[in-house]
């Protein structure tokens, strides 16, 4: 399984980003999907993830309200609609998945490259 994430960059602080990310080869397994981020000198953190089929979705609480993830799995995507961001938004954003979110959490699973969010203030 490959994970390509795009649409990273720079935004003012209150502004919006979409990330994106495609996910290829043996994708049947990948009942998780969703987003993980890591700033300078922090830990990597749980963002929000979906699940499929159903379409639950989890977020952390820092963005609830102003984060919305999606999936399209006919195209085998997810998205992650970012509004109202903040500097504290500002890290490396990580497209992640896999067959449970425990098993995300604990770093397993599949994982792009990351994307780089900075939000200016």
């Amino acid at each position: 399984v490959q994970l390509q994430a795009s649409g990273g960059g720079l935004v003012q602080a209150g502004g919006s980003l979409r990330l994106s990310c495609a996910a290829s080869g043996r994708t049947f397994s990948l009942y998780v999907m969703g987003w993980f981020r890591q700033a300078p000198g922090k830990e990597r953190e749980f963002v929000a993830t979906i699940n499929w089929p159903g379409g639950s979705t989890r977020y952390a609480d820092s963005v609830k309200g102003r984060f919305t993830i999606s999936r399209d799995n006919a195209k085998n995507t997810v998205s992650l609609q970012m509004n109202s961001l903040k500097s504290e938004d500002t890290a490396i954003y990580y497209c992640a998945a896999g067959s449970n979110m425990m098993v995300l959490t604990s770093g397993g699973g599949y994982w792009g490259r990351g994307t780089q969010v900075t939000v200016s203030s």
